[in-house]
């Protein structure tokens, strides 16, 4: 009996790494969802690089009690093509990156009472998560359309300082001998008013906007000629007045 058994087993096709990866896609994700297929296929090849499982494709998919009862006998129909493509990009090195590091995956919409299932994915119909001591992230944080996915996946507020550094502001550098600040803004000052006295009939201060001369600075003044009386100064028009103080 055990001879017939072995010469049985002797004559049964040996399947390729892609058929047995395309086989566990099939069987185990929406046939119709690439992005499922590819997430069911890095789970399978992070299985083959862990040693916690075998090290082969076939081997990791033909496990007891690990895939879809029959996923290497049953028959595969309508959409076995995209399967099978999808198994050969992967076995090419294409993996789905919301995957990460899980190795294990269920049905989506389901629920355990286990602490140590970290969910990293629901895609093609399956919820994909890492076995972790740390596990924070609940199956629904990682599921498009629910209020938990929302509030996980909601952008950060910006700020109005949001890109402000040093160098955006402008500077400019002035040797320790000139200031005791070895960098000022190179903002100018605040024009202010300063009163102007002028030589007229009758004492006048006109007002003009002028830029605050550095501390050495002097303020020019008009003044009357040397020798002249000021009473036999000419009468001065604004015009006159504003033209000799050096405009506005």
């Amino acid at each position: 009996m055990l001879l017939a058994l072995l010469g049985a087993c002797a004559h049964m096709p040996v399947m390729s790494e892609r058929e047995c990866m395309a086989r566990a896609m099939y069987f185990e994700s929406n046939r119709s969802s690439e992005d499922g297929m590819l997430a069911v296929g890095t789970v399978v090849m992070n299985r083959v690089n862990s040693p916690k499982f075998p090290n082969d494709v076939c081997s990791v998919v033909g496990q007891p009690n690990q895939f879809a009862p029959g996923v290497m006998t049953r028959r595969m129909e309508a959409g076995k093509d995209l399967a099978f493509r999808m198994a050969a990009e992967v076995l090419r090195g294409k993996r789905h990156p919301g995957v990460r590091k899980a190795a294990f995956f269920h049905t989506a919409g389901y629920s355990y009472p286990y602490t140590n299932m970290h969910y990293v994915l629901v895609a093609g119909g399956n919820a994909f998560y890492e076995k972790r001591k740390d596990a924070t992230a609940s199956q629904a944080s990682v599921t498009p359309g629910t209020r938990e996915y929302a509030a996980a996946h909601r952008p950060a507020r910006e700020s109005i300082f949001d890109g402000w550094s040093d160098a955006a502001v402008p500077v400019a550098v002035v040797p320790a001998s000139v200031a005791p600040q070895s960098r000022v803004l190179a903002r100018p000052p605040e024009p202010q008013l300063q009163p102007v006295l002028v030589a007229a009939p009758q004492p006048v201060t006109v007002y003009r906007s002028v830029t605050p001369a550095p501390a050495t600075a002097r303020v020019a003044r008009l003044a009357p000629p040397s020798g002249t009386p000021a009473a036999r100064l000419a009468p001065l028009s604004i015009e006159e007045v504003i033209a000799r103080s050096g405009g506005y």
